[in-house]
């Protein structure tokens, strides 16, 4: 199969081509081809598109939300429909991720598939005690629960994880770490998670490049209160203006709040210790829910390349020595891999 994987991100957007011949190998090959563009200026995917290879059996795309669809689905009416849905939970992803399948569909034409592969999908079998919220019955009841997301990005880390460690695969017990400027944890049983920090959307959990992550929803109260605050500017404030760039007031770059530490910026030091804790806390609730931990896996931008953070992290854990994994991030093959898998099937 000549797989092209379309990942539509709020900002940018991605392609990569792969041709899978038998069963496709865990590490990503080299790509026949692959590119990239932000979304300003002109509209990017029609260019990208006409440079593609010719032939392609299937279309791949990234969902961020399937709300009721838990698994890698064909694309039809009806699921395009439920994508439809979930906007209002992820508008700046879903509408975005619409918008791409409609002009592949026009360019390719309906003899090729296409296939979504869900952010949530990984997420699916958490038990209902992880994914209800403790508010009223009837929450869960209009699809108001939690969700998790990243959940592409962790199923390749999980299962390079259990390739690398080798053993009976079924009892590992893998905390998996996605940071970048989103960022999630997992925490994976046998392959399956069986909780996430990221809920209804991918606002809580987590202290991010600009996203608050989880706060007490009494402050959300008082600024309403107090200054008459919308929720259009609540939106703004907790996923713009908040986390590593609202504390440091420097950036959302973790790579920059390093730098700003190293020339003596006593906010950039404050916003990278709230982060560190807020991590080590996390990852200790993920730990307590495992049971134990065989191995802590890091990946996304910051992840990978965050020595001092990893470093930080490992020292709060001598308790239970877990095996310290870097993997890099690989959605793109994993979405093709998905593809293969729903393609051979």
């Amino acid at each position: 199969m000549k797989i092209l994987v379309l990942n539509a991100g709020s900002s940018s957007f991605k392609c990569r081509c792969d041709e899978i011949t038998g069963a496709p190998p865990s590490d990503p090959p080299a790509p026949v081809w692959e590119a990239s563009a932000d979304w300003t200026g002109t509209d990017p995917v029609n260019t990208l598109l006409q440079s593609a290879p010719r032939g392609i059996d299937a279309v791949g795309h990234r969902i961020v939300h399937g709300g009721a669809i838990h698994d890698t689905s064909m694309l039809t009416p009806e699921v395009l429909h439920a994508i439809g849905e979930a906007s209002a939970i992820a508008p700046a992803h879903n509408q975005r991720a619409l918008e791409v399948v409609a002009m592949a569909r026009r360019f390719f034409g309906d003899r090729v598939p296409q296939i979504g592969v869900f952010d949530t999908a990984f997420h699916a079998t958490l038990a209902p005690a992880a994914y209800v919220y403790p508010g009223p019955y009837r929450w869960i009841e209009e699809g108001i629960r939690r969700y998790g997301f990243h959940g592409i990005s962790h199923q390749y880390a999980a299962r390079r994880a259990a390739e690398e460690i080798g053993g009976e695969a079924s009892s590992l017990r893998i905390v998996t770490c996605h940071l970048g400027n989103g960022s999630s944890l997992a925490a994976v049983r046998g392959g399956k998670c069986i909780d996430t920090t990221m809920g209804f959307t991918p606002l809580e959990g987590l202290m991010m490049g600009t996203r608050s992550g989880s706060i007490d929803p009494g402050v959300l109260i008082y600024l309403m209160r107090r200054d008459g605050v919308t929720a259009d500017e609540l939106d703004r404030l907790l996923n713009r203006q908040s986390g590593l760039l609202g504390v440091s007031g420097v950036s959302g770059d973790m790579r920059e709040i390093l730098a700003a530490i190293e020339q003596g910026n006593p906010r950039a030091r404050l916003a990278f210790e709230i982060y560190a804790h807020r991590l080590v806390r996390e990852i200790g609730a993920m730990i307590a829910v495992l049971g134990g931990v065989d191995a802590l896996v890091f990946t996304g931008g910051v992840g990978e390349n965050c020595a001092p953070l990893r470093k930080r992290i490992a020292e709060h854990f001598p308790f239970v020595r877990p095996r310290i994994l870097v993997v890099r991030a690989a959605e793109d093959w994993e979405i093709a891999r998905e593809c293969w898998r729903l393609g051979a099937g």
